[in-house]
């Protein structure tokens, strides 16, 4: 795995993005909101909250995110941030590590910050989802 702590320095508009959206999603379920930011291969930028549905599911930051990025016609994910309601790791769970594999490159980074923006982990495809299955092992490139 990457450092434990990623010493790069996020963008504070990237931080402040992540934070509004992130406290937009729309919880009542669980109360544990949170927010992703994809930066497409052009630069353009696509944020997404969770959304949760009473049977329980929802929508996850990182699929609503990778939707709006499909949506607008990009196929490629360059960086992807994820920000969660604490001080702990709010990692992409199994069903967007799969979904980002399907739009990542071996270049793409996947950072992980606190509440507040701090960068706690810094991840590459392989070391979010090793030996993951994808479009390559369809022989789809």
């Amino acid at each position: 795995m990457s450092d434990a702590i990623d010493h790069d320095v996020i963008p504070q508009d990237i931080v402040e993005t992540l934070i509004a959206v992130r406290d937009r999603a729309y919880v009542p379920y669980s109360n544990h909101p949170v927010g992703a930011l994809v930066i497409s291969e052009s630069g353009t930028r696509y944020a997404g909250a969770n959304v949760e549905v009473a049977h329980y599911k929802g929508l996850c930051a990182e699929a609503s995110a990778i939707a709006a990025m499909a949506s607008a016609g990009e196929r490629h994910l360059h960086e992807v941030y994820v920000i969660g309601p604490g001080q702990h790791l709010c990692t992409p769970c199994g069903d967007c590590r799969q979904r980002i594999r399907e739009f990542a490159s071996a270049e793409t980074r996947i950072r992980v910050v606190d509440a507040e923006g701090t960068p706690l982990r810094r991840y590459t495809m392989d070391e979010l989802l090793p030996d993951a299955f994808g479009p390559d092992n369809l022989g789809i490139v």
